[in-house]
């Protein structure tokens, strides 16, 4: 039954992983000041994309606030930028730094432009985004269509420019004061010869180690990773694993040629290749020149044989063969930047650990303080020294009649100064202003703009200046005494001793719903206001929205807990881990859900005196039959306290800010329910796709969109929140947020999300 409704929710849905790369930021800016990297590496695999990241980082590099001051006191034999890789990218940034009068020096292990000599004779290429024109490097033409005419323009535009290539082996690159040494690979024992320059620029690409198969007979002289010439195997028995452009390429070549070709892949469905390649194979497959085995896996390579097998159980098919090539891409050359002191995306060394345990420990003091028990102790200590002038509840007594008098707004932080939350409520609106501008300033789009003020609208109005300022005081000015008022606020906002008089903190349940926001459901004697409040909020309007407008209408436009993660853990989404393991952690939203409709159902059998219940609720809530809050093991410690506060925010900087919103929250637990039966999509425009994974890799949900997107499938998975980076950050405009009509047509959002559709319009 578990199962049944796990594969019903969640586990239905792709759930692809994300490849280990270098971490990349604006203008292939790294964690190692004075070092970008540019080229595919820097995610997305384009020619002219490679040509313009080479040239955005030369120009990144000078407008370095330090660098014309470096430049101008170097030594004379310092180069301003070493450029590691003659690539498309390298060649480009070269280019670019010739014209700006740079001193440079381009390293290159082979020959220039080595992926695009190594591609299969006659290739064609796809110079995608066809409207995009590079601001400087190597430039794309008419003659750009074929694999020779590409390389010959390109190599003109090289030899007009004077771009000079130095033979080299580089190990890795090393910062040393305000100079980069560029290590070069040598001979064990020998000194490495090093180059000294004011910056480097990585543009080597993905020249690691092929992947390999794992099978026995690989390496065998019949075996290869690249196609050079489709002639050289006419007539022959051919085998291709792979499920990319390179492979599908190379089998279409081959079968043109008259090879006889067999395709293994190990999904069920093309859904990587280019349309164009994907409905040739298909084509060839009909035809009968090509034979397709989809959702096989290679077992064994032998002299005269090549063997695979359907799945993981199915029988083994063994046909003749003359050459295998597989075509499973390349690994990254990791160990460079390794060596190189550069961060790796997912990757889980020691400072990654180290990092994550210290934050880990000031957010487990911060929301213990923020709980109130912590804080308690510390100002009371301090409020018994005599003059202390840090004493927080008593510092406001001696500012004057401005914030003395709660009659004043101002004058109602007198009693609210010794509420930790107050403080932890103000430092909340701070960074989600702070991140917030970094935020719009980053991704300039009209949705991100309107969504970030939305968040602001919210949290700043409804979660800090109401309850903490305006209620208490409208109360210190009469608003309760008497009449409606007094009626309102005695459903809504109990009569207390302490603080501004009254619990104005329950105003946080007019946006936080039940069950992220309990506490107004669970009181001693029911609060009918806050009942009748909060069962609309959850099961009325919460679910109209999620229907038209998906989980995110309420996730990532509302919610307090979205606002912190769209702001201040924007710059950390590529952080999210992907991949089946992961998303099976994603039920555990399902289990406090449950838990919370477990206590719900104790609390109002508990209304009811029936004998007992009132024990066992408050034994789940508080962990002690006899209730109260300062119990560390109920429901408010280990999934308020615990899982929502310490360790939802402590991970922002180390698994993206949506780790609470993502596995643990119970709100979203039900919003996923509710999603599963609404009308929001993310559409896909597949002949655009260029499968480069750079929407999933973005996705602090873990969610797999390439998938999606590259078959022209809507995205329907519940777990999207409508943050807009797989949408803002596609290179070819792919992506748009939309919901079902009536008739199943896509209706598309008329907020622009996508910089290059806006650029298009």
């Amino acid at each position: 039954m578990i199962a049944k409704y796990y594969q019903w929710l969640h586990g239905k849905w792709p759930a692809g992983t994300v490849e280990k790369l270098p971490s990349v930021g604006e203008q292939g800016t790294t964690n190692v000041a004075g070092v970008r990297i540019v080229g595919d590496l820097s995610g997305v695999p384009l020619l002219k994309f490679s040509s313009e990241t080479g040239v955005q980082a030369v120009r990144g590099i000078m407008a370095e606030p330090d660098f014309p001051k470096a430049r101008a006191q170097r030594d004379p034999e310092l180069y301003d930028i070493a450029i590691i890789g003659a690539g498309v990218s390298g060649i480009s940034a070269a280019m670019e730094a010739q014209k700006a009068g740079l001193k440079y020096i381009l390293f290159e292990t082979s020959q220039a432009f080595n992926t695009v000599e190594n591609f299969p004779k006659g290739k064609y290429i796809f110079t995608y985004p066809t409207d995009m024109k590079p601001s400087g490097g190597i430039q794309y033409g008419e003659r750009s269509d074929k694999k020779e005419s590409l390389l010959e323009d390109m190599k003109e535009q090289m030899a007009e420019c004077q771009v000079e290539i130095t033979p080299a082996q580089i190990s890795h690159v090393e910062k040393h004061g305000a100079e980069m040494h560029v290590i070069h690979a040598g001979r064990k024992g020998e000194a490495p010869k090093v180059t000294k320059a004011l910056r480097s620029i990585i543009a080597i690409g993905r020249s690691g180690n092929y992947r390999e198969m794992k099978i026995p007979g690989e390496q065998l002289d019949k075996v290869m990773n690249r196609l050079h010439d489709p002639k050289d195997y006419c007539n022959k028995k051919v085998a291709i694993v792979g499920g990319g452009d390179s492979a599908a390429e190379a089998a279409i070549a081959l079968a043109e040629c008259g090879s006889h070709v067999t395709f293994s892949y190990r999904k069920p469905d093309l859904t990587r290749p280019k349309p164009e390649n994907t409905q040739k194979l298909q084509d060839l497959a009909t035809a009968g020149k090509l034979t397709l085995a989809l959702n096989t896996n290679p077992v064994e390579v032998t002299e005269t044989a090549f063997k695979y097998k359907e799945g993981k159980d199915g029988e083994i098919q063994e046909v003749e063969n003359d050459a295998v090539f597989a075509m499973i891409g390349r690994e990254a050359p990791l160990d460079f930047f390794r060596r190189s002191g550069i961060s790796i995306t997912g990757e889980r060394n020691k400072k990654w650990w180290i990092t994550a345990a210290i934050s880990f420990l000031i957010f487990a003091f911060i929301y213990q303080v923020k709980k109130g028990g912590t804080w308690l102790k510390i100002n009371e200590y301090w409020s018994s020294k005599e003059n202390f002038p840090f004493n927080l509840t008593n510092i406001w007594t001696s500012w004057g009649e401005l914030f003395s008098n709660p009659k004043y707004p101002l004058g109602t932080l007198k009693y609210v100064v010794g509420d930790p939350g107050f403080w932890y409520s103000l430092a909340y609106c701070c960074a989600m202003v702070f991140f917030g501008i970094r935020r719009i300033q980053r991704r300039k789009t009209p949705y991100v703009k309107r969504q970030t003020m939305f968040l602001w609208f919210f949290q700043l109005i409804f979660l800090f200046l109401i309850p903490y300022l305006f209620l208490p005081w409208a109360g210190f000015n009469g608003a309760f005494d008497s009449g409606v008022g007094k009626a309102i606020a005695d459903e809504l906002f109990p009569v207390v001793s302490y603080g501004s008089g009254r619990e104005y903190w329950r105003a946080f349940g007019l946006i936080l719903a039940w069950p992220l926001f309990i506490w107004n459901m669970f009181t001693s004697d029911p609060m009918w206001g806050w009942l009748v409040i909060s069962l609309i909020q959850t099961f009325v309007i919460i679910p109209f929205i999620v229907r038209r407008w998906g989980k995110g209408a309420y996730c990532g436009w509302v919610c307090s807990c979205g606002g912190l993660a769209e702001t201040m853990g924007d710059a950390h989404r590529h952080k999210m881990p992907h991949g089946p393991v992961w998303n099976k952690l994603n039920m555990i939203g399902q289990v406090f859900l449950a838990l919370a409709f477990l206590m719900l159902g104790f609390k109002v059998l508990s209304w009811l005196h029936i004998p007992g219940f009132k024990e066992a609720f408050n034994t789940v809530l508080y962990g002690t039959p006899g209730g109260g809050t300062s119990q560390p093991w109920g429901y408010n410690w280990f999934v308020d306290l615990l899982f929502a506060g310490i360790l939802g925010v402590a991970f922002y900087f180390h698994l993206s800010g949506r780790v609470w919103c993502r596995f643990a929250c119970p709100l979203a637990a039900l919003m996923h329910i509710y999603s599963r039966f609404g009308k929001f999509r993310i559409f896909a425009e597949k002949k655009k796709c260029i499968s480069c994974n750079v929407c999933t890799s973005v996705c602090h949900q873990g969610i797999d969109i390439m998938n999606f997107a590259n078959k022209g499938l809507p995205m329907e998975d519940p777990e999207c929140v409508r943050c807009s980076a797989c949408v803002q950050q596609c290179p070819t405009g792919v992506l748009q947020f939309g919901r079902i009509g009536k008739e199943g047509n896509p209706i598309l959002d008329g907020l622009k999300a996508s910089p290059v559709q806006m650029k298009e319009e």
